[in-house]
């Protein structure tokens, strides 16, 4: 008998929803799982207790710690998320928001906070901030002035992620912030690398634009997937498709590629919307793959389905931008369908 191959390194990077959403399919597949998340948040709970006590807004960090938490239903796990109601001091904080700000002030480092609360909920991998400091997020936003020509410049992660106008570029504050030694670190050893969904300008872009954490995905030699969003957002994204989405991420990192592009079926129909999505996709070296991974009915994706597709597009060999024939017509780039009929290779 052969010994089983080792379970592969994946490092998740994104924040809010998103991110909950891709750990808990990528717990399904390894145990070896690191979080890398976003902390430009400056709304609700996190947003207080960053301004009160200079600390990195903790919303996204918990709901990464609940995502890969030993027990879903659990006692301690519901508690971590569970939000104060009534009108107090009290009112509108999660309990593990908290949780994390007393552990940060007793233990002097918010990595060791995250580490601490990872025993406690007896968690699956490990959870890790973009960056040790906390960051703003600075927008161009169209359309909020009578000549749709002109842009204002807004600041804040709520106030770009529901403008009514249109978001052109998004830049971090300050502008070359460092990044996590230990996020950095995780991504050069990882074996793959997931970046999305999640709300494309505030908790995906930014990976990109901490110069370190750019330069070690470019380094990486890790299978890196884009998980596309099952729709656009309001407010940030209002209005965007699927082609779009690659286009902005590439605008702000031209020198960023990934081997797949992971896009739901049912959100892009086949034919000239899914050439195009291929074509963007040229713009990051990558190959894409549409499968379905939507829970029925909603814009959120199906951890089973999202699970299956990931193992899906990881496990096929290498894309070497060999060129497939796409809806009869021929293009420089690979395009799949389904999650059946695909050689099993090594996570590598």
């Amino acid at each position: 008998m052969t010994d089983a191959a080792p379970e592969p390194h994946v490092v998740a990077l994104g924040g809010g929803h998103g991110l909950y959403a891709t750990l808990t399919a990528v717990r399904r597949l390894t145990g070896r799982i690191c979080a890398v998340v976003t902390v430009a948040d400056d709304g609700g709970s996190s947003g207080r207790l960053r301004a009160e006590l200079g600390m990195l807004p903790p919303g996204d960090l918990r709901m990464a710690l609940a995502a890969l938490a030993e027990d879903q239903d659990g006692v301690w796990t519901r508690t971590v998320q569970h939000r104060f109601g009534g009108t107090g001091a009290l009112a509108g904080h999660s309990v593990g928001n908290l949780v994390l700000a007393g552990l940060t002030e007793v233990l002097g480092d918010p990595v060791a906070a995250l580490e601490e609360a990872g025993r406690l909920l007896g968690i699956t991998g490990r959870v890790l901030p973009m960056s040790p400091t906390a960051l703003a997020i600075e927008a161009d936003v169209s359309g909020l002035e009578a000549d749709p020509r002109v842009s204002r410049c807004i600041r804040g992660q709520v106030a770009i992620a529901t403008t009514p106008g249109k978001v052109r570029r998004v830049r971090l504050l300050p502008s070359d912030p460092p990044a996590a030694p230990d996020a950095l670190a995780a991504v050069e050893r990882a074996d793959v690398v997931v970046l999305g969904p999640g709300s494309w300008f505030t908790s995906v872009i930014p990976h990109v634009l901490v110069p370190d954490l750019r330069d070690a995905l470019l380094r990486t030699e890790a299978r890196k997937v884009l998980v596309l969003n099952l729709a656009a957002e309001p407010g940030e994204t209002a209005g965007f498709s699927a082609e779009r989405h690659l286009h902005v991420l590439s605008q702000h990192a031209p020198e960023f590629v990934v081997d797949e592009v992971l896009v739901d079926s049912g959100s892009v129909p086949e034919g000239r919307e899914r050439e195009h999505v291929a074509r963007a996709a040229e713009q990051l070296r990558a190959r894409v793959t549409f499968c379905d991974v939507a829970e029925a009915g909603t814009d959120r994706h199906h951890p089973g389905k999202l699970a299956a597709a990931l193992d899906q597009v990881i496990r096929q060999p290498r894309s070497h931008m060999a060129g497939l024939r796409v809806e009869g017509r021929h293009m420089g780039q690979d395009v799949r369908s389904g999650l059946g009929g695909k050689e099993r290779v090594s996570w590598r």
